[in-house]
């Protein structure tokens, strides 16, 4: 039996190596596209794994404070926790902690937004003229914020008072005044009774120099505030500038300069120093000073009041930046005249109101300062910051949503919020007054003694603890916020730069706290019912994406959420996710801007994972079944060749098992020396196209080829094993059963080719069908990916690492279906031989005949493209859970490519068959 079949692979030797070929490209593609399917599923859990963990497992929040979107679409917005104020409890907290499971519980206190007076200091000296006898220095100022799309410039004018005049100069102290002369002084009622400069005029009348009046002046939101006081400057003889007495000497300078208040709002939170330390590494980030200590708490000022009021230090670890867009131009201009001349002796507010009507001439230079300019002065470890007596909190952001994405609501103004009438006011951000996109409220008063804000340190966030930028959870602390261009003219608008918050608390984008306190830190925090804002958790045991781990998150929040009833969110494996919003124009000049925002997405990890698992699978079954289909029409057609030698065979009296046996023993041999080769040549193809391919996973290719070819081969050999000695006379493929079809048009006789070998056009169509599915599958996820599974950070990195694998794979099925398809084409032609000799001796054109093999493969392709598109839509909706719109252009591409790859395919065997001549086709036969 061996004999004999060595003998007729020899006898056969084209067919056997057709059929050498075919287990050959199927055996090594389906060995390097299975390890390609691994290599996706490696390199995605790779990156998933990496990026899977942020800095918390578990976020705690109060209950019903998620959004609409949060519900619906498990989105959540950046530094959405700057709207929320309190909600748990110390006792919830503390029942958290002691859950098994919990490796770390930090919680948060959101206090609100406290306004504190930074300032920039601008150098005078070129702006004064030194032969001048007196001189006033006005400086217009003009703030910008959005990128210098919104401009303020209705602030009220700043003025310096330079004189050549003898200037007597008050010293405040705890026992009372004293002055530079050491004459003393009764309180006079110039000036509201405040000691104020006094010039010594030329007849040596002495004048006093007020410098800010009770009534102050027009905020930017209608109020009162004490915005603007007049500098007094004493120009000595040697060109020197004295502005006051400190410690009972001259305060000298040979520039002169004048400090421009600039108010911020930065955000202020409580926090566990310790939790924080092993969440994020806050005590790392220490920059300057110390960090906060657990037991942090507010201290007396000794002798400090402020209009009969006790001083209270608060501890406060302030950030490094302030993360505010917002700048100052400063213009100085010169005056001189009877407004100048007028003004000792006066009243402020009318020697203001002269001042603000004179001429002034531009001197010196223009002064342009950033905010940082003003805060890194403020926050220098031992300063005090501001008042924490006057805080405003915010709420959350109300959309609308629409065909272009979210668009915020404009919320009410209430400018009352602003006004501080207990502390008085001293400045107010003129972003203050822009629109409102978050309600605003004034938090009630927690002391009846000023609360000072004194920095014990500062810290940089950009040295907490690194998480990767695909996985850093914007629900945390301190995710610093911007929101990119979306549109080319939103982005050319922003120079090219993202948009961040400024000083208005209701502005849109949000900051984080900029300024931390501990829970003892703040008074009255920790005996308010419900001060916590958050806590977020840290799961012991958790390693990456795997079941234990994601069971033990899960059974830790379970516990928190049946424990304390509040909402518990996983944000393991979460991910920004980028959303386009439409922010209406502002009221200073900016205006309306799409803007691309990260979002969270919650759980996305997951997602990805559990969609790669059936995006590998699914493309794993597509390779399988290409596969099998080659190789069954493979063996077919070597069966088929040899119809009449089995018939022959038959007659003779072999039974069915040995002419089984002799297909089935042919086809292993041929199997076994292709898996042979395969094993050879499918390791460094794998390193070809970057695959990871190991020596064992190669080496399976020969008992793979030698099983899948047995198993291809099973069919062929049971209808080996029914041959009839009748098939010998019996034409290869039989006359169309309608008649009225032939004879008409090229295209007609086509179609009945094509339907007169059923089976075989079936096979060859189930074989592109599966290829074209693939290519299906994948153009559609690749959609998809970048839709709502992969539509973050996260999911962008994924796609961007499995789509080179997945191309290699639906290249390598789509050929093997064509392939399939050229085969039965040239089985077709090849056993219609008589039939093109007939048609060629009768006249028939070559290019007649090349137009019905081309239309025979054209109609073949079609007929197993479009079934192929419809399996490729159904998978696609398996794993990815959607179906994107728009899919009819992209579909109808891939039936006609389909359909034209299949008759060019089909030009092949019709070349080959032309060039035989017509006499040796008819002797064949």
């Amino acid at each position: 039996m061996v004999r004999m079949v060595v003998g007729q692979v020899r006898r056969r030797l084209g067919r056997a190596m057709a059929l050498f070929v075919a287990v050959l490209v199927a055996t090594t593609g389906f060995t390097v596209l299975t390890g390609s399917a691994e290599t996706s599923r490696l390199t995605v859990s790779g990156v998933v794994e990496a990026d899977f963990r942020s800095a918390y497992d578990i976020l705690v929040r109060p209950g019903a404070s998620r959004t609409p979107l949060e519900e619906q679409q498990g989105l959540v917005r950046p530094n959405f926790l700057s709207g929320q104020f309190g909600g748990i409890s110390i006792s919830q907290y503390e029942e958290i902690r002691r859950i098994p499971g919990v490796e770390v519980a930090a919680p948060i206190a959101m206090i609100g937004y406290v306004t504190v007076n930074g300032g920039v200091s601008v150098d005078l000296s070129d702006a004064v003229d030194p032969g001048l006898d007196r001189q006033a220095v006005r400086l217009e100022l003009s703030w910008n914020t959005a990128r210098g799309l919104s401009s303020l410039d209705g602030d009220v004018p700043r003025y310096a008072y330079v004189t050549r005049h003898n200037i007597v100069w008050p010293e405040m102290s705890a026992t009372g005044v004293t002055w530079s002369d050491g004459r003393p002084r009764p309180p006079t009622s110039s000036c509201q009774g405040r000691p104020s400069p006094i010039e010594i005029l030329a007849d040596g009348s002495e004048r006093p120099l007020c410098q800010y009046s009770d009534e102050g002046e027009v905020g930017p939101l209608g109020n009162q505030e004490h915005r603007s006081s007049l500098d007094v400057v004493h120009l000595r003889a040697d060109g020197s500038f004295v502005t006051g007495m400190r410690d009972g000497a001259p305060v000298v300078s040979d520039r002169l300069s004048s400090v421009v208040g600039w108010p911020l709002s930065l955000l202020l939170a409580a926090v566990d120093p310790r939790a924080e330390a092993d969440l994020v590494g806050l005590d790392h980030a220490v920059t300057a000073g110390r960090y906060l200590e657990p037991d942090d708490a507010p201290e007396p000022l000794e002798g400090a009041q402020l209009a009969g009021i006790s001083q209270v230090s608060v501890p406060v670890l302030a950030t490094t930046s302030p993360a505010l867009d917002e700048g100052l131009v400063v213009e100085p201009s010169r005056i001189t005249g009877p407004a100048v001349a007028q003004l000792p002796g006066r009243d402020w507010s009318d020697a203001q109101a002269e001042l603000n009507a004179a001429t002034a001439v531009p001197v010196g230079e223009r002064t342009e300062a950033r905010v940082t300019d003003a805060y890194a002065p403020l926050a220098a470890p031992g300063n005090e910051i501001g008042s924490l007596n006057h805080i405003i909190q915010s709420g959350a952001v109300t959309y609308t949503q629409g065909d272009s994405g979210l668009t915020p609501a404009v919320a009410p103004h209430n400018p009352g919020v602003f006004i501080d009438t207990m502390h008085g006011d001293f400045g107010t951000s003129w972003f203050g007054a822009d629109k409102k996109f978050r309600p605003l409220r004034k938090a009630p008063s927690v002391s009846d003694e000023q609360l000072v804000a004194t920095a014990v340190g500062t810290f940089d966030p950009q040295e907490l603890s690194g998480f990767s930028e695909v996985s850093a959870v914007p629900l945390e602390t301190y995710f610093p916020p911007a929101a990119n261009g979306a549109d080319e003219q939103s982005r050319r608008l922003l120079g090219r730069q993202p948009l961040e918050p400024d000083s208005n608390p209701g502005g849109y984008l949000a900051t984080p706290p900029l300024l931390l306190t501990t829970l003892t830190g703040y008074p009255g925090l920790t005996s308010s019912p419900d001060p916590l804002s958050a806590i977020r958790i840290r799961v012991a045991g958790v390693t990456g994406p795997d079941e234990v781990s994601l069971e033990r998150v899960r059974s830790v929040a379970q516990m928190v959420s049946t424990r304390t009833g509040l909402d518990v969110d996983v944000t393991l494996g979460s991910s920004p996710a980028p959303q386009s919003v439409t922010l209406p124009a502002g009221s200073f000049g900016r205006p309306q801007l799409s803007l691309q925002e990260q979002w969270t997405k919650k759980g996305v990890a997951t997602l990805i994972l559990k969609a790669i698992d059936h995006k590998s699978t699914f493309l794993f079954g597509l390779i399988l079944i290409v596969c099998l289909l080659f190789l069954v029409n493979g063996v077919s057609a070597a069966v088929r060749d040899r119809r009449r030698e089995l018939a022959i065979l038959a007659t003779l009296g072999w039974p069915r098992r040995r002419l089984a046996f002799l297909i089935v023993t042919e086809t292993g041999l041929i199997a076994a020396a292709a898996g042979c080769v395969s094993a050879l040549i499918a390791w460094p193809l794998a390193q070809l196209v970057g695959v990871q391919l190991t020596a064992g996973h190669a080496a399976l290719a020969v008992p793979l080829a030698i099983g899948v070819s047995l198993a291809a081969g099973a069919v062929p050999a049971w209808l080996a094993a029914r041959t009839r000695p009748a098939t010998s006379i019996r034409p290869a493929v039989r006359p169309p059963r309608r008649k009225a079809w032939t004879g008409r048009s090229v295209l007609k006789m086509a179609l009945t080719n094509v339907s007169r070998t059923g089976g075989r056009t079936l096979l060859a169509a189930a074989a592109l069908a599966t290829g074209v599915a693939a290519a299906t599958i994948v153009a559609i996820v690749t959609t998809s990916f970048h839709g709502s599974i992969t539509g973050s950070l996260l999911g962008e990195a994924v796609s961007i690492q499995v789509r080179g694998v997945d191309l290699v794979a639906v290249v390598a099925t789509l050929a093997l279906g064509l392939a399939a398809v050229a085969d039965v084409l040239y089985l077709n032609i090849r056993e219609r031989a008589d039939e093109f000799a007939v048609l060629r001796s009768s006249g028939w054109p070559v290019t007649a005949l090349a137009r019905l093999v081309v239309f025979e493969g054209t109609a073949l392709g079609l007929i197993g493209a479009l079934p192929g598109a419809a399996l490729g839509i159904a998978g696609s909706a398996f794993f990815a859970q959607q179906i994107p719109p728009g899919l009819g252009p992209l579909l109808l591409i891939v039936v006609l490519a389909a359909a034209i790859l299949s008759a060019v395919a089909a030009l092949v065997p019709a070349l080959l068959q032309l060039r035989v001549p017509v006499s040796t086709l008819l002797a064949e036969e």
